[in-house]
Formats: C-alpha cells, structure tokens, sequence
C-alpha cells in the first residue's frame, strides 16, 4: 500500500467515524465531502460554493444543492456551525466550540479570533418565553489603506 492510500485510508476513516458519531449515515457523498472538510484533522471555514469546488477538483460527483443539503444536514448533526455573513453569504465552521471570527471583507474569508480576548460581561436578558440559544460574535476586519 502507497503512503497515498494509506493516507486516503486515514481520511476516509476519519470521515466515517465522524459522520457516526454525529449519527450520520456514512453515504459515499457524505462520506467524501466529509473528507474535505475534516479528513486531514484540520478545522477549517468552508462556503457551500467553495466545497463544491473543491469535491470537483477531486473528482467527486456531486450537484451543488446535495453540497447544500449535505452541509445543512451536518449542522443539524451538530458537527458544522453555520456563521451568516451579511444576511446572505453562509460560511461552514468544523469547530463547532463556541468562539469569535474575523470576517475579511476585502477578501471574504472568515477566520478564527482569539477566544481568550474576547470579554462579553452582559447580555441582555431574553424575552419572556425565549431563551438565548447561542451568541455568535463576527469582528468585521479591512486592510488598512
């Protein structure tokens, strides 16, 4: 066995026992788009554009919606985050522990802050009948010119 297959071996075992763990039947599609996202132990903030792109450049046949659905299935799962940029724009987050982003906006890409300098001392407190589900901090950022 070739280092290749054995580390195409790893991923595909990575994939599938994260996908299990999230009790997520391990599909071939979902089982390869898990790979890219996750297969190299790498935490990374992924659009359902660029994942397509990225399933094609490896060969994987898959329709841009069943990366939409599968994605969508993996944040129900609880294994993916979903972080909304601008009301429109999704990003996919593998690190689904709670914690800040930078969102570039000269390049949109969303990246990790540093969680240990983020302070929030209140918040406000839910409406009757509510309760806070989750806080989700997005620091805007462009380059200086």
């Amino acid at each position: 066995m070739t280092s290749d297959a054995t580390a195409y071996a790893t991923e595909t075992d990575y994939a599938t026992e994260w996908l299990s763990s999230a009790g997520l039947r391990p599909t071939r599609q979902r089982t390869s788009l898990a790979e890219l996202l996750i297969g190299d132990g790498q935490h990374r903030h992924v659009t359902a554009e660029s994942l397509f792109e990225a399933a094609k450049a490896k060969g994987v046949a898959v329709s841009l919606a069943t990366v939409y659905n599968t994605l969508r299935a993996f944040c129900e799962a609880g294994v993916l985050n979903e972080i909304t940029v601008d009301g429109s724009k999704s990003y996919f987050d593998t690190n689904t522990r709670d914690h800040p982003h930078f969102y570039w906006e000269d390049e949109g890409r969303l990246s990790d802050a540093p969680a240990d300098q983020l302070q929030i001392s209140c918040l406000p407190d839910a409406p009757d009948g509510a309760e806070i589900a989750a806080v989700e901090v997005v620091i805007r950022l462009r380059r200086k010119r």
